[in-house]
């Protein structure tokens, strides 16, 4: 469900009609990172770049640094919340096409509403800012909602388990390079610099789970699978509530509108998702 859902909140990050609504609140769009720090931490209010580092787990605090809380000083977080929305509406739109308002994309909007209201937010400050926010009218707009809502929830517990297993924030991307999750320069985009990704490899080299080349020892791929285990079950609870037959109805809805994203060319072709590769 994860890998059905991802790409269609994620349209948020890279669809032109999204920028042009962050340019016109004044965002530089000539990269992606001003308007995407304020994007997704918008729910949160106008937390400061400690709370975003500690949020978003994976960036350097430095990068954080560059664009929170400035991000604040060029549109006030309702501002930017009603931009996104309607970003997402014209996004979802031009994607879709006559899809947008079928009885498809209602039906599925439905059943992830109703996976969205069930996500426990204890713990889970991303998942419990987005569903804090109330529901839009339209269909494909709760239908985005929910995944933003699913996908955050997932992500707030992928950080516990990033914790609990001792990877920090470097390490945590490191370990997942060293499996084939991306490149080592698609982590780039993170913002660590060669010394700390250096020095992270050598953490993990002396703790067993780095080879000399960089790649994951069998206890650094058992480390990471047991990470991936540990998130999903985390995950499960709003599928359990949903329930197994409406949850596939839900794959089953979602997957013309999967390949309808992906088909776009929006969304690059690698991340630091490792969505296909682990």
């Amino acid at each position: 469900m994860w890998h059905l859902l991802e790409p269609l909140h994620a349209v948020l990050y890279f669809a032109p009609q999204v920028f042009e609504e962050t340019e016109a609140l004044g965002y530089d769009t000539g990269e992606r990172w001003p308007s995407y720090f304020a994007l997704r931490a918008a729910p949160l209010g106008t937390p400061g770049s400690r709370q975003v580092t500690s949020a978003f787990y994976s960036f350097s605090p430095r990068m954080v640094a560059e664009h929170i809380p400035a991000a604040w000083d060029v549109a006030a977080p309702g501002k930017v919340i009603d931009a996104r929305t309607r970003g997402i509406d014209r996004a979802y739109r031009a994607l879709l096409g006559a899809r947008t308002d079928g009885p498809e994309v209602a039906e599925a909007a439905a059943l992830a509403r109703r996976a969205a209201e069930a996500v426990p937010v204890e713990g889970r400050p991303l998942a419990a800012a987005n569903a804090e926010l109330p529901w839009p009218q339209e269909p494909h707009l709760v239908l985005w909602q929910a995944a933003t809502i699913l996908r955050e929830h997932r992500g707030d517990g992928h950080l516990a388990t990033l914790l609990t297993a001792g990877l920090d924030s470097v390490e945590a991307l490191v370990s997942f390079a060293a499996v084939g999750a991306a490149p080592a320069g698609v982590f780039a985009s993170r913002g660590w610099n060669e010394h700390e990704w250096a020095d992270a490899r050598e953490r993990l080299l002396v703790r067993g789970l780095l080879n000399a080349d960089h790649t994951a020892t069998d206890a650094g791929r058992a480390l990471r699978a047991e990470v991936e285990h540990r998130t999903d079950a985390l995950a499960a609870a709003p599928w359990r509530t949903l329930g197994g037959e409406a949850t596939a109805r839900l794959a089953e809805l979602l997957g013309p509108l999967w390949l309808e994203v992906l088909g776009s060319g929006m969304l690059p072709r690698e991340t630091t998702l490792g969505i296909g590769k682990v």
